[in-house]
């Protein structure tokens, strides 16, 4: 039960009627030590056991996290280039006030640019990547190396089948790297 405020000019007769009532305490039940109220799983929990079994992210969240990653590095790259270039243009005859929003400006332009750019490329890698695991029923090397191959082509197939053929071939080879370097990545460092 609730604690209810009261009006000031109760009367003494509600006071009496409701004096079997207690104020509401809600730490009333914690008399155990910090150490089992914090007791946490070490494991993720489960609702069904199939989603136990599998070992990958669904496809939304394979879409929502290559797609975030990718913005969220490539507006960084762009803003630490469009920050360069902006100092870079400074002149000796502009004020501070100028010389901050030159930057700013430059930053943010820059890093929107290559922001959107590289959240389109994780966008196409997760689609396709989460297509082929879907397609062959089945999660393995293939499917990254040809999802990153598929991805490198599309991006850049408005610029012809050249350019369109060495940005996949890019891809594929940034992706299997990628796969193959991954071991040795959690070896040295724990993620």
């Amino acid at each position: 039960m609730a604690y209810t405020p009261q009006s000031p000019n109760r009367s003494r007769k509600d006071d009496e009627t409701t004096s079997n009532r207690r104020l509401y305490n809600p730490y009333q039940d914690l008399h155990h030590p910090a150490q089992t109220l914090y007791h946490l799983p070490t494991q993720p929990e489960f609702l069904f056991q199939e989603e136990a079994l599998a070992q990958r992210r669904s496809w939304g969240e394979n879409i929502t996290y290559y797609t975030g990653i990718g913005y969220l590095l490539g507006a960084t790259a762009g803003a630490a280039q469009g920050f360069g270039s902006a100092v870079k243009a400074i002149e000796p005859t502009d004020t501070l006030k100028l010389k901050i929003n030159r930057i700013l400006n430059g930053s943010g332009h820059k890093g929107r640019q290559i922001g959107n750019r590289c959240g389109v490329i994780g966008l196409m890698y997760a689609g396709l990547e989460s297509g082929m695991v879907a397609w062959r029923d089945t999660d393995d090397v293939v499917n990254s190396v040809v999802a990153g191959l598929a991805t490198g082509a599309l991006y850049k197939a408005a610029s012809g089948p050249r350019a369109a053929a060495l940005a996949g071939a890019l891809g594929g080879v940034v992706v299997g790297a990628a796969v193959a370097g991954k071991p040795y990545l959690k070896r040295y460092i724990p993620l």
